[in-house]
Order: structure tokens, then sequence, then C-alpha cells
């Protein structure tokens, strides 16, 4: 197989998607999307069996826990990308929404409206239910979408691409508008990453290497987040039985995800009585933790953490604790290494909440709550296609607005330039 030509194949096919999705009207697209749900239950029983092998050829490659539970399919996760399905067909279609109009003194009329932005190449990692994701996302903002998924979950996906595609090609939807590269070649990424003209945007989503690697070498425009080193700062204003159930909460409810809390900054006047107490409910949960001299001067148990270590993005039950002395201090160190992802402040100050929220530079910035929360369902937005820590065209959770751009359209009655 030429790897090359096979890419470029793959692309050109969903290319045709594309266009054809541009006669498809928001009632054809929520009708394939509610019968794609459908079909995913229906199926239900198919995709736990094509998961099973993933998990055991990933269970072979010695795959970390973090990666094993983003691969595992449980009846919970199928019906969760059913249902993701079916919000997305409920949201309001971006597509053709005008949304702006202005008059000249000519008479011309001009405004802006809002169109797909074309192919999506979505390169991700494990998680089948990208795939359900993604394409809900792109065919309902009028993109077809290219898949390049990871070798450990290539049954899973080629499981699930193939009822989608089968769905849209019994609705008279090109099943171009779903297309599946798949061969695990990491040369296929490399191919993937030069289309430019055939492919309108990349969007990674996985480790820190997999997305370092794909904006090194791609031609296209990517979006995308390198990693996500949260923060929670629990102020000297703080209701202390929130602050504790929202730190609990970021840092243990999914561990392995990019939105959980890696370091909680404390301030210095409650210190002594709350880092004790939340730190034994972190323990009982089997977090482990490191800090710095007076965290561990309050909680023994504490390893000692370096500065390398707050810039580490864990996945993983461990935990970076540090007492600041205010809200200055707690911003400087969000400043320094917090990767502009999600960022949090526990406070009944209002002052406080509001510098931190105008202050603090992340794609999403929260006052009393989790950093959990920093998600595209959650937001009501639908299911998400990603989280971008760009500030070029899309910031935050990417939905379905985030997956169209806007064109020009000029309206007039025989206007000419003089």
């Amino acid at each position: 197989m030429d790897i090359k030509f096979f890419v470029k194949d793959k692309a050109l096919e969903a290319r045709k998607g594309a266009r054809s999705l541009l006669k498809a009207g928001t009632a054809r697209k929520n009708s394939v999307l509610l019968k794609m749900a459908e079909a995913i239950i229906e199926n239900k029983d198919l995709l736990m069996a094509e998961n099973k092998k993933d998990i055991e050829y990933a269970r072979g490659k010695g795959l970390s826990e973090a990666m094993m539970d983003r691969l595992t399919l449980s009846d919970k996760r199928v019906f969760e990308m059913a249902h993701g399905l079916k919000e997305v067909a409920a949201l309001p279609d971006p597509v053709g929404e005008v949304t702006r109009m202005w008059q000249r003194p000519n008479g011309m009329s001009v405004g802006r409206m809002r169109v797909p932005i074309g192919v999506i190449g979505i390169i991700y990692e494990s998680r089948p239910n990208v795939t359900a994701d993604a394409t809900a996302l792109c065919l309902k903002a009028g993109n077809a979408v290219l898949l390049r998924g990871g070798s450990e979950a290539i049954n899973s996906n080629r499981a699930i691409v193939n009822l989608l595609r089968e769905v849209a090609r019994r609705e008279g939807i090109h099943e171009g508008a779903i297309t599946f590269i798949d061969i695990p070649d990491r040369e296929a990424i490399m191919e993937m990453l030069k289309l430019e003209g055939i492919v309108d945007l990349i969007i990674p989503r996985g480790g820190e290497g997999l997305i370092r690697t794909v904006t090194e070498n791609s031609r296209i425009p990517v979006l995308k987040h390198y990693k996500g080193v949260c923060h929670v700062f629990v102020d000297r204003d703080a209701d202390l039985i929130m602050a504790e159930e929202i730190c609990v909460n970021a840092k243990v409810q999914r561990p392995a995800t990019c939105n959980a809390m890696e370091t909680m900054l404390v301030d210095a006047p409650i210190a002594e009585g709350f880092i004790p107490k939340v730190l034994r409910a972190m323990e009982l949960k089997g977090v482990a933790v490191k800090g710095d001299q007076r965290t561990r001067e309050l909680y023994p148990k504490a390893d000692e953490a370096t500065e390398e270590d707050y810039y580490k993005e864990y996945n993983d039950l461990i935990l970076n604790v540090r007492v600041v002395d205010g809200i200055d201090e707690a911003m400087e160190h969000i400043a320094k290494f917090s990767s502009a992802h999600s960022d949090a402040i526990v406070t009944m100050n209002y002052e406080k909440a509001m510098r931190f929220l105008r202050e603090v530079d992340s794609s999403a910035v929260f006052v009393n709550a989790s950093t959990r929360l920093n998600d595209g369902g959650q937001f009501g937005l639908g299911a998400e296609i990603g989280i971008s820590t760009d500030k070029i065209h899309a910031r935050g959770p990417m939905g379905l607005e985030e997956l169209t751009c806007t064109k020009f359209i000029v309206l007039g009655s025989g206007q000419i330039r003089e």
C-alpha cells in the first residue's frame, strides 16, 4: 500500500462529503444524527466486542491506567455516545446564521454569515467516543470529518465509523462526510498534515507529545492545547466547606482528564485549618501529595514539590499543594506554571473574584466551581470536539459555532465602484 496516495484518496473522499453537506438542511442533518444514535444503541454488543479486542491489545502493550480508562467502552459510555448525538441534533444550527448586517452610504448591505469550515481532520488517541462526538459536531456544522485514531483503538473506531457511514449513506449524505484513515502507521499522520488545500483544519486530541508532533509538522492550521495544568486557589475569604468539595472534585472525579486540578494553592491565613482536613479527604481517595515547606509542616505525609513538578500534568492521583500569601502570589504562580487551560478561585470576596476573572489568562476561569466543569456538555455546547488554549479563532470548549467560520455577504441593487 502506498500510504501517501491512500491518505490523499481518503481526504478527497472527505472533500466530496463536505460538498454534499452544503446541500443538507438542518432537518436532514438532525434526522441523520438521531438515526446514528439509534444505530449506536442497537449495535452496543458489537461495539463492546470490538472494544474488547482493543483492550486486550492495549494491555499487551503496557498502556498506562489513564490510557486504559480512556480506551474502555462501558455500557454507560456507549449510551453517552448516543446521547451526545441526540444532544447535538437538538442544538441550534449555526450554518447560515447572519451575525450582523449594516448598510453603506451607496445603499448596499454588508453582513457576515456563518458557514462550514470544510474538511476537519481529527487526530486522536484512545477515546473511541471521540469518533462519535467529532462526527456529530462536524456534521451538524456542515463539515466533513477526516478521522485518524490511535492504533490501540482501531477496532472500536472502525466499528463506530462503519455504523455512522451506513446511516449517512441510507439518508442520502455522501459517506465521505465521515472518513476514517484506518491504518496505524505513523506515516499516515505525516501525510495527512501535508494536505493543505484539501483539509482545512487539524484538531489533535491526546497527549502533549502527539500535539507537539502535529503542530510542528502540519502545513494546515491547527487548533490545540498542549496540556492541562490546572489550579484551584482557595482564598482566605472562601467558604471552606465549599472549597473542600470543589478541590476534591477537581482532583479525583476523573484525574486522567485535561481539566483535572494539578495544583492546589491555599491562602496562608487559612492553611492551618484547611490543608490537613482537605488532604485527609484526598488521602482517602488515594491521592499522593507533593508540597512546599509550609504544606509539609501541616501535612507531613507530603513529599517535597520541586519547581519542575508545578509544570507537570500528572493525569493521575497526584497533587501539588502550595501555601501562598494572598491572591497576588496565587496569580503570579498561575501565570508562571499554568497551561492556560482551566483555573479557579474559591472566595466569597466579590472584588477578588472579579480580579481573578480579569487577570488570569486561561481558556476558562472559574469562581466557586470545579475546573472539571470546563467541558462543552457542561457549558451547554453539546459534545465538544476539544478544548483550545489558542487565542485565534477558538478558545475553550469547541462546539458548533467554533466549527464554523464567517464570510462576508453583500446585497446590492446595481452598485459599482466609482
